[in-house]
Parts: structure tokens; sequence; C-alpha cells
């Protein structure tokens, strides 16, 4: 379905016959690097009391954790968290932060799969729907871009949060 997962996206290049002003690259609101993203997914992501905002310029994704700001275009239009119909996992925290959009997998749930088996597989899981061809994160995905490198990221936070976690119960066992 999809070959967003299988090609790195980079931020800020533009082609020869693409001349976008720098100012134009970052969010007027956090000063952050934004990514091109799909109008597409734009008109996806905004709630549908929205969309008449929506344009045809080129829209960009501010992944700043601190910024509400969630799209922007060209012209200085702009949609926050508010104005967007699901949590976005750059803004949110939580048991119900988003970690892949196309399978529905959130941070409870890895969370919870740590703490009963000491690992998760979702990443793995993630990787062979991605192999599969199922996956469509360049318009599931409110970034545009493939989920799983902040997956592997998350687990792997979630994962020392759990061993900080379990460590001193462990210590506080008494001798056999």
């Amino acid at each position: 379905m999809s070959d967003c997962c299988n090609v790195p996206h980079q931020t800020g290049i533009t082609t020869l016959n693409e001349r976008v002003p720098a100012e134009a690259t970052h969010c007027a609101e956090c000063g952050g690097e934004g990514r091109s993203v799909a109008r597409q997914t734009v008109l996806l992501h905004v709630r549908s009391e929205e969309l008449a905002r929506v344009s045809d310029q080129a829209y960009r994704f501010c992944p700043s954790p601190n910024c509400q700001v969630v799209y922007y275009g060209d012209d200085g239009e702009r949609f926050t968290v508010e104005d967007v119909r699901e949590l976005v996992t750059a803004k949110a925290s939580g048991d119900e932060r988003p970690l892949c959009y196309c399978f529905d997998f959130n941070e409870g749930q890895a969370r919870e799969e740590i703490a009963r088996t000491g690992k998760s597989t979702i990443p793995a899981r993630i990787s062979r729907y991605i192999k599969e061809g199922i996956c469509a994160c360049e318009v599931r995905n409110p970034s545009g871009a493939c989920c799983l490198g902040q997956v592997n990221q998350t687990i792997k936070r979630l994962a020392e949060e759990h061993k900080t976690a379990v460590q001193p119960i462990i210590n506080l066992r008494l001798p056999e």
C-alpha cells in the first residue's frame, strides 16, 4: 500500500525546481523545523468544522511536543491540537498516546505488555505489517511519516522505566 516506511524522510530538503523560503519551513509559533505533509494528510486529520480552512498551499507538520500547532501552511494558516480529530503522538503523553495509527497501538498497550512479559512485541508486529505492504503512514499518521522509529524510541523508554521501577523490588528480596 505504501513505501513511506522504507524510505528515510528528511526535512528541509527541496529540489532545484522547488524553492521554499527558509521561514516557511519553520513553525511561526515555536520556531521548530517542520516536515512536509500531503494536503490529503491534513484533510484526513483536521476536524470537519475546520476543513474549509484547508487550502491548496503546502503544509508542514510541527513535531515540537511543547507547541500546540500541528500543521502550518506557507501563508501562515495554522491548525492546532484543538483542530484535529485525534491525539497527535508528538503532542500527547500518557497511556492513550498513539504509537501507530495504521494498526492502532498506543503507549498503554506497550506499557502493559512490558509489565506483563518484560518486553513488547509491537515493533516486530508493525515491521511484519510493513513488510506485508499494509501500512499507510503517510496519510494515517498526522506527521505523514512512518511511526516505527518513534515506536522503537518509546518502547526503549518504557522498558527502562519498567526496569527502574522493578529494580528496587528485586533489591528488597530477602536472601535465601
